[in-house]
C-alpha cells in the first residue's frame, strides 16, 4: 500500500515509524523541509497542502491520506481534496472539532456523565489552566492562589479552561473506531517531567482490572457518542483512587502507538488504515501484552544526560531510526558520531516491565560511560517530588 503522511513534526513520527512497520511504502509531505520525520519516510515532498492546485493532482497516486498535524485550515483543505480526489482520509472532522476543544470536550464528559476534574469556581485552589485549543501540555499553568490567578487573568480570559488541579499517575488509552465498531487497545502510563510533559510511557500499566475496565468503558462510551470514525486517545489522572478525565483528541497522538505495537504487537495505523482503504471494519482480535516496553526521551549535553517531555524532540530536525542504540531496541534520534549534543526517544523492551526498565537504566549508563557523562537529571511533578522525598525520609 502507497500511503501519504501529511505533517512531518511529532505525530508525522508516529505515523511514518507506524507505517513502515506495516510495509507501506510512505510519502511525506510538510511545508518545511527541517522536520523529525523527513529521514524516516521512503520519499519526502515540501507542499503546501493548502494550494490545492498543486496537491490535489499529487494525490492521485496513493491509497490512503494520513494526517499527522493540528492546523486547521490545513485540515479542512485535506477534508475537501480527499472527497475531490477519491481519496481516503483516516480522519474523522467532526470527533476532532470537538476533542479539539477542551471547552466542547468538557461539555460531551458532562453530558455523559464522565468523572472529570471539578471545573472552577465550584473547585479552590490550586487550580489548572489551560487554553481551550492547546493539545498536551502546551500552555498549562497551575496556579496555588487567587493573586497569580488575577495576574494572568487580568488581561481576560476568553476560550480558557479553569478546573481543579489533580495529582496522581497519568494514564492513555486509544480506541479506533469504524463504521460503527469501536476497539480499545492497551492502556498506558504516562509519566512526566516538571513541567508536565509527557517524558516517558510505560507499555503496561499498573492498574486493577476494576480500573481497567472502568477506563476502557469510558473510552467506548466517549467514542460510541462521537460516531468515532478514526482514532481517539483519552487521558485520564488517577486521583484517591478515581479516575478522571483530563482530555480526548480525535487524531493520531504521538508516543503511546509506538509504545503499544512494542509492547503488544499491535499496529494500530495499519488496522484503522486497512479499514479506511477496504471500507470494512477488522475482524475480532484480543489486545494481549507480549512484553514490557518503555518509549523515553532523552537530551545529551556537555557533561549532562536529562530525561525530559516529549518537546525537546520537536526542534533538533531530521531523525533517523538507529537498531540497537547502546542497547535499547531502537532509538529515534538525531544523533550522529563526533555529536556532542543530542537528542533521542528510546524503545526499550523486556521479557516484563522489571527486565524492560533494569534494560533501561542500563542504556542510559552506557551512554553516560561513553561520553563520560557525571550528571543525571529526571525531573518529576512537584507533587511526585515530595511524595520521592517522603519515602526516602521513611526509608519505604
Amino acid at each position: 500500500m502507497r500511503v501519504v503522511v501529511v505533517g512531518g513534526k511529532l505525530q508525522g513520527v508516529e505515523a511514518v515509524y507506524l507505517a513502515k512497520k506495516a510495509g507501506w511504502e510512505v510519502v511525506l509531505v510538510d511545508k518545511n523541509s527541517w522536520v523529525p520525520a523527513s529521514e524516516l519516510c521512503d520519499q519526502f515532498h515540501s507542499i503546501d497542502v493548502t494550494k490545492v492546485v498543486e496537491w490535489i493532482p499529487f494525490l492521485k497516486d496513493f491509497d490512503l491520506i494520513i494526517p499527522a498535524l493540528e492546523n486547521q485550515v490545513a485540515l479542512d483543505s485535506l477534508v475537501r481534496s480527499a472527497k475531490y480526489a477519491d481519496v481516503p482520509l483516516m480522519f474523522d472532522e467532526n470527533a476532532y472539532a470537538i476533542s479539539s476543544s477542551k471547552i466542547r470536550s468538557n461539555e460531551l464528559f458532562g453530558r455523559l456523565g464522565v468523572p472529570a476534574p471539578i471545573p472552577w469556581p465550584e473547585c479552590g485552589f490550586p487550580l489548572i489552566v489551560k487554553p481551550s485549543g492547546a493539545s498536551g501540555s502546551e500552555g498549562v499553568v497551575k496556579l496555588e492562589s487567587s493573586q497569580e490567578f488575577h495576574r494572568l487573568f487580568e488581561k481576560g480570559m476568553k476560550d480558557w479552561v479553569i478546573e481543579e488541579y489533580l495529582e496522581g499517575p497519568s494514564y492513555s488509552l486509544e480506541i479506533i473506531g469504524f463504521s460503527g465498531v469501536y476497539k480499545v487497545l492497551q492502556i498506558t502510563e504516562l509519566q512526566m517531567d516538571q513541567v508536565y510533559d509527557c517524558k516517558r510511557v510505560v507499555g503496561s500499566a499498573q492498574l486493577s482490572d476494576s480500573l481497567r475496565e472502568e477506563f476502557e468503558q469510558i473510552g467506548l462510551s466517549l467514542a460510541k457518542s462521537l460516531n468515532l470514525n478514526g482514532i481517539m486517545d483519552v487521558e485520564t489522572i488517577l486521583h484517591r483512587g478515581q479516575l478522571k478525565v483530563l482530555e480526548i483528541d480525535a487524531r493520531l497522538p504521538s508516543q503511546t502507538p509506538i509504545a503499544v505495537y512494542h509492547a503488544t504487537g499491535i499496529n494500530m495505523l495499519e488496522i484503522l488504515g486497512q479499514a479506511f482503504v477496504l471500507n470494512k471494519s477488522w475482524s475480532a482480535f484480543e489486545i494481549i501484552e507480549k512484553c514490557g516496553a518503555i518509549l523515553e526521551h532523552i537530551q545529551v549535553g556537555y557533561d549532562c544526560l536529562e530525561v525530559s517531555g516529549e518537546h525537546i524532540m520537536a526542534g533538533v530536525g531530521p531523525l533517523y531510526l538507529y537498531p540497537d542504540f547502546f542497547g535499547a531496541d531502537e532509538a529515534l534520534t538525531n544523533y550522529s558520531p563526533g555529536k556532542t549534543e543530542w537528542a533521542a526517544t528510546l524503545i526499550i523492551t523486556g521479557l516484563d516491565l522489571k527486565e524492560a526498565w533494569n534494560k533501561r537504566c542500563a542504556v542510559i549508563q552506557a551512554i553516560r560511560k561513553e561520553w563520560g557523562i557525571r550528571h543525571y537529571l529526571d525531573r518529576y511533578p512537584v507533587y511526585e517530588e515530595s511524595v520521592k522525598h517522603t519515602k526516602s525520609a521513611s526509608g519505604s
